[in-house]
């Protein structure tokens, strides 16, 4: 950890945080146990659900249901934030600017090759 590097657009969460990671109190840690207790119990109930071979109803996980929901709709938790806003820049804008280069130069090389008389044309529609 000690060669950990921050990244420069994003903060490191605090339940990362060293002086808080390995230090923590008796309530915290029996909080965890008690959260990793209910997690197991929700696993084991899905998985007995889902395993259960004369079931004849839909099993509804609600959390495969928010995320299901959350991608086919990402415009209404969608935030413009500096980096979002830089990518659809780069993305968006710029490498339409570069393409329009790139297109333009090419075409003015190859009429002047044409004026000048030393481009061959391969497929030639008229003689």
């Amino acid at each position: 950890m000690a060669d950990y590097r921050e990244a420069p657009l994003a903060t490191r969460p605090k339940t990362l945080d060293p002086a808080e990671y390995f230090n923590l109190s008796l309530d915290q840690r029996r909080a965890e146990e008690e959260r990793a207790v209910l997690r197991a119990q929700l696993k084991r109930q899905y998985q007995m659900q889902l395993n259960n071979p004369h079931r004849k109803e839909l099993i509804e996980d609600p959390a495969l249901t928010r995320w299901v929901y959350a991608r086919t709709n990402p415009y209404n938790r969608f935030r413009a934030t500096k980096k979002t806003s830089l990518l659809g820049g780069l993305f968006g804008v710029v490498s339409l600017f570069v393409l329009y280069y790139v297109l333009k130069t090419d075409r003015d090389k190859k009429e002047e090759q044409i004026k000048a008389g030393t481009y061959d044309r391969k497929f030639k529609l008229a003689y």
